[in-house]
């Protein structure tokens, strides 16, 4: 009768819908465990002293401003040059002519590999002294431009490559049939569309140079031309206190949480096409 038994009651499990919900409620339970901890362990007044200092960030502004100005400029400025530049090297990636796909390939995987701050260093102070007398247009607004947008440049190309490739070669059939040359066809076809393909991964690349500005710092930028980090850094070491670095951190926040929600909707968009 025991092995009837045990026959009749065959041993339960749990479906896959029941082991992911029992996974969730374990890992709700240990971030609330984790939470409660800190919170508790946490030294709440001195953390409220060395943030939340209301005098302290009151007194940055409205100076604060010029510097927030000035990191939207040396953003739209880097990738206006971004563009510029990596566009044609995107053209050149996919050329059937072969010098032009080797300078290309070698372009891009040299300031692709390069730190931003090297670039930098390189363009402002590398280049004037291999070449005494050179001026860039612009000053310190012409270095950042070129000095941040030659490393955009680089993922701009690889980003546009990957979009006209992306373009349905019957586009460049018909376009072809037409009698349209390679380069027409290009130009007018096949760049308008990876343009449009590329537009989220454009934006992304926009908030990266956002925060890629904080380092603008090493070209030696005064009053009127520092961006925001080396104004909170200023703060912080003035008045000794880590709320320059939040407020610094809520402005730089308030340019890229635009930018990335704007690339998750043009995501969501060419989804849904």
């Amino acid at each position: 009768m025991d092995a009837a038994t045990a026959t009749a009651a065959p041993e339960r499990r749990m479906t896959p819908r029941q082991r992911r919900r029992l996974s969730r409620t374990i890992q709700y339970v240990v971030l609330a465990a984790i939470v409660i901890v800190l919170a508790v362990v946490a030294d709440w007044g001195r953390i409220v002293d060395s943030f939340f200092q209301i005098d302290i960030a009151a007194d940055m502004f409205p100076a604060v401003w010029i510097p927030f100005w000035n990191t939207i400029v040396y953003t739209v400025l880097a990738f206006i040059f971004g563009m510029a530049v990596g566009v044609p090297i995107a053209l050149m990636r996919v050329s059937t002519f072969g010098p032009y796909r080797w300078f290309a390939t070698g372009y891009v995987e040299i300031f692709r590999g390069l730190p931003a701050l090297l670039v930098l260093f390189l363009v402002g102070f590398g280049v004037p002294q291999a070449f005494p007398g050179i001026q860039y247009p612009g000053g310190v607004y012409g270095q950042v431009a070129i000095g941040l947008g030659l490393t955009s440049s680089a993922y701009i190309a690889e980003s546009v490559r990957a979009g006209i490739q992306a373009v349905p070669k019957g586009q460049v059939e018909a376009a072809r049939s037409l009698g349209m040359s390679h380069t027409r066809t290009m130009i007018t076809v096949v760049l308008p569309q990876a343009l449009r393909i590329v537009i989220p991964p454009l934006t992304n690349e926009l908030v990266m140079l956002t925060k890629d500005s904080s380092l603008v710092f090493v070209l030696g930028v005064t009053t009127a031309t520092m961006e925001l980090s080396k104004f909170a850094r200023n703060a912080l070491t003035s008045e000794a206190n880590a709320t320059p670095l939040l407020v610094g951190g809520l402005l730089y926040l308030l340019l890229t949480i635009p930018l990335g929600l704007l690339a998750r909707r043009l995501e969501k968009r060419g989804e849904a096409r």
